[in-house]
């Protein structure tokens, strides 16, 4: 019994001290300025594009974290560049310069897509963006799938 009771309390020691979560580490997500975009001037339906985004890194305290892509409607889409700022630096320094990230995008829908890229605020503090609007071609082939095993066809869209 007196080797259970050690067990369970080099165990529960061992727990304890190893869940250190204070890292002493502070930082903040900041959306980042978009300068310009890569896209193509036009999507096919169903298919996968590679969207190159640069952007402006004000200093060597941020770091790209990735992208938030919000559905304002059906085919808009809010595009705002995420990146993490280390706090309590004291060595944080740059001008700040332009960076590249990219993300992929699924073509859903056979309508035009509107994309508003987050270029900052104006001096009223309002947002501002990069609207880009991209049609989608037509393909005939694309809007009919095969049927399921019960006999129907389902709508690809």
């Amino acid at each position: 019994m007196k080797r259970v009771f050690f067990l369970l309390l080099v165990a529960s020691f061992t727990l304890f001290t190893s869940c250190d979560i204070d890292d002493d580490v502070n930082y903040h997500f900041e959306a980042l300025q978009v300068k310009s975009v890569e896209m193509p001037e036009a999507f096919d339906y169903g298919e996968i594009y590679k969207i190159k985004v640069t952007y402006f890194r004000p200093n060597n305290c941020t770091f790209f974290e990735g992208f938030d892509v919000v559905k304002e409607a059906l085919t808009t889409r809010k595009v705002v560049t995420i990146g993490t700022v280390i706090e309590d630096e004291e060595e944080c320094t740059g001008s700040g310069e332009d960076l590249v990230a990219t993300f992929n995008f699924e073509v859903l829908y056979d309508e035009p897509y509107l994309f508003r890229y987050w270029t900052g605020e104006d001096a009223n503090g309002e947002p501002t963006y990069l609207e880009i609007t991209v049609p989608v071609n037509e393909d005939s082939s694309a809007i009919l799938a095969s049927e399921s095993d019960m006999g129907t066809s389902n709508l690809k869209n």
